[in-house]
């Protein structure tokens, strides 16, 4: 399936390709979002984030075997004591998006595939970091709660042992299957700004893990993988169901942001969003407290009908997160730990034939002029 992008105007470099790509691709007016060929409604249906994330970055679903080797490198989840002492001194003091940008780059210190950009150093990178990012981020925030940090368990499935390890509980296996749906729908968005980053520094030679840093660091502002955190911030502040409908007009009136909806791309309903809506619905029914997927359906009618506006991924899961017990300054960091594996397969296609991202500017500043002598 082959688009022409259609340049929106408050988006820079918005219609512009960039880059040939094999990873990932997007239908904006059919609402379809494909990984290597597949379908995300069938992934998020029948595929688990390890079986995701191998076929992101390897091209193609593993086998009975593949699997079973992948998902044993993906069980190595304890951090390295350098690691876990930098986690442990910065509890107080660094925020979680902080905390990841920082253990990513640490994880690289000592390796084999430090400062390498052949494939099997940047597979190995790239396991390592999706491995072990969600230990820090549990890590992190449980010291920052004054509480004993849970250990991986080599045992649990990849999203089993980070709810795990967050709460020092197991989840039941629908909330784990949830939120590996979740991560499945976060893994991979073809061109958005922080794969456009973490191409452009894998562009100049630089390794996976340099690459991924700077994906994170542009992750982390609200325009982009901040923007869930910042729409449950809003769900607070309304309430209710019944009292969102007129804050939300209220917040078109001022023309001030309204985050979760719209997209760059997409023209139809976000595939994703469409997913997480049921989702959030689903754990709604048996959830104590506000009703957050009510908040959020009066918020996603309200913007239909005053702006013909669909929701984007970041409205539904909100709710979904917060229904799964995630804080909601832990949203973003959740999503760079998702997203690492497309950031990686970006990259890694990127090194398969480099050539460096140099784009130009108009210069509307002064023109020519002479300095002045004396």
């Amino acid at each position: 399936m082959t688009q022409t992008p259609t340049a929106k105007k408050s988006v820079q470099l918005s219609g512009i390709v960039v880059a040939e790509s094999s990873v990932s691709s997007i239908d904006p007016d059919a609402g379809v979002l494909m990984y290597r060929g597949y379908d995300i409604a069938d992934i998020a249906e029948h595929s688990t984030y390890e079986d995701t994330a191998y076929l992101l970055l390897h091209g193609d679903l593993p086998d009975a075997p593949a699997r079973e080797s992948f998902r044993r490198k993906l069980s190595e989840r304890a951090l390295p004591a350098a690691v876990q002492h930098a986690v442990d001194e910065s509890a107080a003091t660094a925020t979680p998006m902080e905390l990841v940008r920082t253990v990513a780059s640490m994880l690289s210190f000592g390796s084999e595939a430090q400062g390498a950009t052949d494939r099997d150093a940047g597979l190995a990178a790239a396991t390592s970091l999706i491995a072990k990012l969600p230990t820090a981020i549990a890590h992190h925030h449980r010291r920052r709660l004054g509480l004993e940090p849970v250990a991986p368990d080599p045992a649990l499935g990849y999203s089993e042992n980070f709810l795990t390890m967050l709460s020092g509980e197991r989840p039941d296996a629908r909330a784990a299957r949830i939120f590996d749906i979740a991560m499945i729908l976060h893994a991979e968005h073809e061109m958005n700004a922080s794969t456009f980053t973490a191409r452009v520094v894998a562009g100049t030679g630089a390794d996976l893990t340099s690459a991924v840093v700077a994906a994170i660091a542009a992750l982390s502002g609200p325009l982009h993988g901040g923007a869930n955190a910042a729409a449950m911030e809003l769900f607070e502040q309304w309430g209710t169901p019944e009292r969102t409908p007129d804050a939300v007009r209220e917040l078109l009136e001022r023309k001030a942001k309204l985050f979760g909806f719209g997209h760059p791309l997409y023209r139809a309903y976000d595939p994703r969003a469409l997913i997480l809506k049921g989702l959030s619905e689903e754990l709604s029914q048996d959830a104590d407290g506000p009703n957050w997927f009510e908040i959020t359906d009066a918020a996603e009618r309200t913007v239909f009908e005053e702006k013909h506006l669909y929701p984007n991924v970041d409205l539904y899961s909100a709710s979904v997160y917060r229904y799964l017990g995630i804080p909601t300054d832990l949203f973003t960091p959740v999503f760079a730990a998702s997203r690492t594996a497309g950031w990686a397969a970006h990259v890694l296609e990127q090194h398969s034939d480099n050539k460096i991202i140099r784009p130009s500017a108009t210069y509307v500043g002064e023109p020519r002029r002479a300095y002045p002598q004396g």
